[in-house]
């Protein structure tokens, strides 16, 4: 037989070979003495660490297992089982039986032992005896350590590396040299019970001293038995590494209890960090809702306030205002509204995730609420706009019928201006009765003139008429200014028939004094006829062409420059018109491309989510990119509405189709993106493969809430019997069976634990446990616990508990 070459294999899959090429300290170590040695002592005191619990123990150990009795004892005490009854006799076979009885136990236990026979034990070969104790060691001791998804010796070793690795001039990398100093033994005794020693004072120059400290230690306080002498460790260049992972093994065992309280501490920060982050998102959701509601609230009756302003410039200063309210304030307050459903949303993902009851915002605070105050907040918008434009095309009529009454009123008065005096005037009185009938024809024509500003007049008091119906500002002047054309009017109409009164009069006596002079005018008949035809002449050129041919001359080429003038404007806004067009029919064809992308990307079912999510991020960065376009068309409909256009025959959109396209766009974008990351959020947590993944949205996308078949899932998956469910919905039903997350039970053992089985913990419990903040965490909020002989301070762990899970009130 060739020496001890054993090879265990376990039915998990774990294996472990020993005397392999690859293990050549193994195969030398079983031929050194002075490991043979260790590993006999530590294999020795671990055998009788259990045999004592039987009241027996052994003391040489290829001896006193050679009739395999005190071997199958040794397996009943560290398994708990019953072994099959043992052959009493002494003979050879009686003995071979009894081992291969507790070799077949071993194997029963998911061990394949290679090379290990019934006849070496029962012969005494040290070797194999020593092999076999290394396995049941391996089995009993070591296989089912598991730390951070790592067992066994891996497990160990990394067990023992994480709890030394705070201390100082210690660094376990394997176990043998890494434990030569005694400070790991002495690292693993004061992380778990630092009461026993004062690491601080240790020096790594004294292995002696610093070995059997923690041995003395380990023996009086751990009720761990000495398995080695510092001397075994010191005076060799390799310790063996079997025999000080027995050694260490029991270490792991005897600290079990604090390992058990160190995963229900581990729980419950992991779910109090769970909490503590969900109420922080809670925190930021109310404060966020509150400032968007406390804008919604100021912002909302400053757009109800329709008050005119009686001037174009107060109200062109308004428009301006509302410019810098969509431009500069809203904007931001879209962006905010949705991440706040965004936030809302991933909040309740993770809830629904950590079996936490759902987050139920404050009164008024609900995404509803803020949805429908912020609906009021755009009814209110564009009522305001509508108003504004409505309002400023009245003041625009309004300023142009007071330039127009202006022009008018002013052309009159300048007509009438001396007319007063002229009426007033008695020349008549000294006139010959040819200057009477020569200024009676002078008078009847200003009577003409006069009947035709009848008319002037008119439309004069008309306009001030309007004016005061529309409520122009500077109405007083206004009417002021009326009331003295038409007060001066009525006073020339009254003068004028006084003079005609007082001209016909003093025809008439100068007719009878013409009769007198009859004769005389007989006789210088001539040259009066001369004299009169003259004055005729002279007079009629006078009154009939000078002063109206002059002003229409004047007032020809004044005409003709205000027509090119507003020929001009007209130009003007076309271009403006066309400009605007231009631009919103590419944007808005556009919004709608990106729309249907959106929609498209999200609703592909054989893509990886990280894809989607990849395609979705371009998109966005796509969409952020074009936002200089809409400041272009911002800045065009400025113009537009400062140059008073109000159609546009070359689009059919409007800057509020635009506005609402751009604003909507960046809502779906986002709100998309968010479904994406809830959902890998949700499938991450709840171990959803890529495949079942696509089997859901499938699934989802084929969805019949008719069929009575879903009848039972409709109200598991839309309990509010909205007729609308939404993916995640589908996928947390889907998932709910297997999801693989704390519960108020398991969180309430793990409390339990740390209060060594007290119904209550108390505050130095929290403290010593926890990490500083959750143990205040749980001080503040954990409710007192009430009993008798309870001492004072104890808290109630089971009703906070169930209360992070929404199953009680606090």
């Amino acid at each position: 037989m060739t020496q001890l070459e054993t090879t265990v294999h376990y039915d998990n899959g774990f294996e472990e070979v020993y005397m392999t090429q690859e293990d050549e300290w193994d195969r030398d170590m079983l031929l050194d003495p002075a490991w043979e040695q260790q590993q006999r002592k530590t294999f020795t005191a671990w055998c009788n660490s259990h045999l004592r619990k039987a009241g027996t123990q052994i003391e040489n150990i290829e001896e006193d297992f050679r009739n395999g009795l005190k071997l199958m004892l040794l397996l009943e005490v560290i398994s708990g089982e019953r072994l099959p009854k043992p052959d009493r006799g002494k003979m050879r076979f009686h003995k071979i039986a009894n081992v291969n009885k507790a070799l077949d136990f071993i194997t029963s236990k998911g061990v394949k032992l290679v090379s290990i026979g019934a006849e070496e034990i029962v012969d005494g070969n040290v070797k194999m005896t020593l092999g076999m104790i290394w396995t049941i060691i391996l089995r009993f001791a070591i296989q089912d350590i598991s730390v951070e998804e790592t067992s066994a010796k891996e497990g160990l070793l990394l067990w023992c590396q994480r709890k030394t690795a705070p201390y100082r001039n210690v660094n376990v990398q394997n176990f043998h040299v890494s434990w030569k100093d005694g400070l790991a033994f002495c690292a693993l005794i004061h992380r778990h019970r630092p009461d026993l020693l004062d690491y601080s004072k240790l020096n790594k120059d004294d292995p002696m001293g610093n070995l059997n400290l923690a041995f003395d230690l380990a023996e009086k306080h751990l009720d761990i038995p000495k398995m080695l002498d510092a001397e075994d460790i010191i005076n060799t260049p390799k310790p063996d590494e079997r025999a000080i992972m027995t050694y260490v093994s029991c270490f792991y065992h005897a600290f079990a209890g604090a390992e058990q309280a160190e995963t229900a501490a581990n729980r419950i920060s992991k779910v109090l960090g769970v909490n503590q982050e969900n109420e922080k998102m809670m925190e930021e959701y109310e404060r966020l809702a509150s400032e968007l509601l406390e804008w919604i609230r100021r912002t909302t009756p400053w757009l109800e306030n329709k008050t005119p302003e009686k001037t174009m410039a107060e109200m062109q200063r308004k428009l301006e205002d509302f410019r810098d309210y969509r431009r500069q304030h809203k904007p931001p307050k879209v962006q905010e509204k949705c991440q706040l459903e965004i936030n809302f949303n991933t909040l309740q993902t993770k809830l629904r995730i950590s079996n936490r009851p759902a987050f139920m915002p404050s009164e008024g605070k609900m995404v509803s609420d803020i949805a429908s105050a912020w609906q009021g907040l755009e009814q209110a918008e564009k009522g305001y706009e509508e108003w504004l434009l409505t309002e400023i095309r009245r003041l625009e009529r309004l300023d142009h019928l007071a330039e127009k009454f202006r022009q008018k009123a002013t052309n009159h008065e300048n007509w009438a201006g001396g007319k007063e005096l002229i009426l007033s005037q008695t020349d008549y009185e000294t006139a010959t009765l040819v200057e009477i009938r020569a200024l009676l024809r002078k008078h009847e024509a200003f009577e003409s003139d006069l009947a035709a500003h009848q008319d002037r007049v008119e439309q004069i008091a008309a306009i001030a008429q309007e004016l005061n119906e529309l409520d122009y500002h500077d109405v007083a002047a206004v009417n002021q200014r009326c009331q003295s054309i038409c007060d001066l009017w009525d006073k020339l109409g009254t003068l004028t028939q006084k003079r005609r009164e007082s001209l016909e009069r003093t025809e008439k006596l100068l007719e009878t004094i013409d009769q007198l002079f009859l004769e005389f005018a007989k006789r210088s008949a001539p040259f009066n006829n001369w004299m009169e035809g003259a004055m005729e002449d002279l007079q009629d050129m006078f009154i009939v062409h000078t002063i109206e041919e002059v002003q229409v001359k004047k007032l020809v080429p004044q005409r003709d420059g205000a027509l090119q003038e507003e020929m001009a404007h007209q130009h003007a806004h076309e271009r403006l018109r066309r400009q605007f067009a231009a631009q919103a029919n590419l944007i808005g064809p556009w919004a709608q491309t990106r729309m249907e992308e959106i929609a498209r990307c999200s609703m592909e079912i054989g893509g990886a989510l990280e894809d989607q999510m990849t395609q979705l991020k371009q998109c966005e960065h796509v969409i952020v990119a074009y936002k200089p376009n809409i400041d272009k068309l911002e800045g065009d409909h400025q113009l537009i509405q400062e140059s008073l256009v109000f159609d546009n025959k070359h689009t059919n959109y409007t800057m509020e189709h635009i506005r609402v396209g751009w604003e909507l766009l960046l809502t779906t974008i986002a709100r998309t993106i968010n479904e994406i990351e809830t959902q890998i959020l949700t499938r991450d947590a709840k171990g959803i493969s890529q495949q079942q993944m696509n089997e859901f949205r499938s699934s989802f996308s084929h969805f019949d809430r008719g069929e009575v078949e879903f009848a039972r899932i409709m109200i598991l998956v839309d309990p509010s019997g909205t007729g609308l469910v939404s993916f995640q919905s589908f996928i947390d039903f889907m998932t709910r069976e297997t999801a693989d997350t704390d519960t108020a039970e398991q969180v309430v053992a793990s409390f339990r634990i740390l209060a060594t089985d007290k119904p209550y913990i108390l505050v130095e419990e929290l403290r010593r446990e926890l990490p500083p903040e959750q143990a205040e965490y749980c001080i503040m909020r954990m409710p007192p616990y009430t009993g008798h002989g309870v001492p004072p301070g104890a808290l109630d762990y089971t009703a906070f508990s169930t209360a992070l899970y929404g199953e009680s009130d606090l």
